[in-house]
């Protein structure tokens, strides 16, 4: 009989082990301050995610004593001004933290993205009064929030979104009526971001996003799903029975909520491949854990040629996912292509490597002890969520293909495309 010790039953082993597997690479790219991020939310982490991270799998509950930890840390607010409860840090510091979040729990991680994401577009492109109301108690964690965008028979077409807002003139504001399915703490969220078409003839152009109180009864709330990962997440079906939305609760103006999504989701697919190459560096350091267990002394060669290809490609995709997050830090505008490509380079990253980590352990992959299993059902969800892996490749497509049929400065018309092909 194999004995071994679950990962998470030493806070110093857990600490000790991730802490060796950083890489000199990528701690070069790292600021003072990033690196000092990474430090506490590694901590934060040993402490008080990891320890429940299987047994919240296991059972099915909600994450919300981990998030509040991370919370109470002053991790919730890495990426918003302090005047809202945030500490002003980069993209980059918000990427590393995830990245550590999902290594220890993808349930956590998914719950601590969200409350972001519902946050962001609050501040961005709400009134002041607006973002005080609801931006400190989604960053303190006494607010939970949903974004609900997602709608049955719906998938990734935003401008075909059949939730309708009509507005009430009497009242000033708006009554939203249709239904979201497969919404992240859906089922008890106090604040939703809801996206929905005051015009369908309009397409885009006629899609609104509105702030909605949860508490009030016209919010209806489905059953949690069974899912095959992140468990101790909620993920749940919310129902909009003329739902009242006051007119300033609508961010970014009437027809504004086409780009309230094309600028969200570029802070939402950094937390997907964030999530991705945690997952990933989860899934290789619970198999050197477990291959240290059962052969503490040199692992076998067959065992070290398979590792040295992981950590590479781990390697490569926390130096994109880094990469691209800087450039958000440092540039207004993001081809829509660089993201794509980084989060669906991450996310297949994760479910590669979680695959191979499965392999290389034979029948102790599969047992919940040694948690690889798990990091596999966590992971896949990633490629599918903010934008399934097939919908970046063509996003990624169609900016190659711009690119090959655009000009080349003094090639008298001939174009980039017409050059390769002669």
């Amino acid at each position: 009989m194999i004995t071994l010790a679950p990962l998470e039953e030493s806070l110093d082993d857990y600490s000790s082990l991730h802490q060796s597997l950083d890489e000199p690479a990528i701690d070069a790219q790292l600021t003072t301050r990033e690196l000092e991020v990474r430090r506490l939310t590694r901590e934060v982490v040993a402490r008080e995610v990891a320890p429940k991270a299987r047994l919240a799998d296991e059972g099915g509950g909600f994450v919300g004593e981990e998030v509040r930890a991370l919370a109470d840390a002053g991790l919730m607010g890495l990426v918003f001004p302090r005047e809202l409860g945030g500490s002003g840090d980069s993209n980059v510091a918000y990427a590393t933290a995830m990245e550590e979040i999902s290594a220890a729990c993808g349930s956590t991680s998914l719950v601590f993205m969200t409350q972001m994401h519902v946050a962001y577009p609050i501040m961005t492109f709400g009134s002041e009064s607006l973002a005080k109301q609801w931006v400190p108690g989604l960053l303190d964690g006494s607010i939970l929030g949903s974004l609900a965008i997602t709608e049955p028979g719906a998938g990734s077409d935003v401008s075909g979104l059949r939730t309708r807002a009509v507005y009430d003139a009497a009242a000033d504001g708006y009554r939203l009526s249709g239904s979201k399915t497969f919404i992240t703490t859906g089922d008890r969220s106090g604040v939703i971001v809801c996206f929905a078409t005051t015009d369908r003839a309009k397409g885009r152009d006629g899609i609104g996003a509105f702030v909605v109180d949860g508490s009030q009864a016209e919010v209806r709330r489905g059953t949690p799903f069974a899912k095959l990962g992140m468990r101790a997440s909620s993920t749940a079906e919310v129902f909009f029975d003329d739902a009242f939305v006051p007119a300033d609760a609508l961010l970014g103006g009437v027809g504004g909520g086409w780009r309230v999504v094309m600028q969200s989701v570029v802070k939402s697919r950094i937390s997907a491949a964030a999530q991705g190459v945690g997952l990933a560096r989860a899934a290789y350091a619970r198999t050197l854990h477990a291959l240290r267990c059962v052969s503490p002394g040199r692992l076998a060669d067959e065992h070290l040629f398979a590792l040295a290809t992981l950590r590479g490609r781990i390697v490569q995709g926390r130096l994109l996912l880094i990469a691209v997050a800087r450039h958000v830090d440092d540039n207004p505008d993001v081809p829509t292509g660089l993201i794509g490509m980084m989060k669906q380079s991450c996310t297949d990253l994760g479910w590669d490597v979680a695959a191979e980590c499965a392999r290389i352990l034979g029948p102790l992959g599969d047992l919940a002890d040694v948690g690889v299993e798990r990091c596999l059902r966590d992971v896949k969800v990633t490629q599918i969520y903010d934008g399934t892996n097939e919908v970046q490749r063509l996003l990624i497509g169609r900016e190659i293909n711009r690119t090959a049929t655009a000009k080349v400065p003094g090639s008298r018309g001939v174009t980039q495309k017409q050059e390769v092909s002669a």
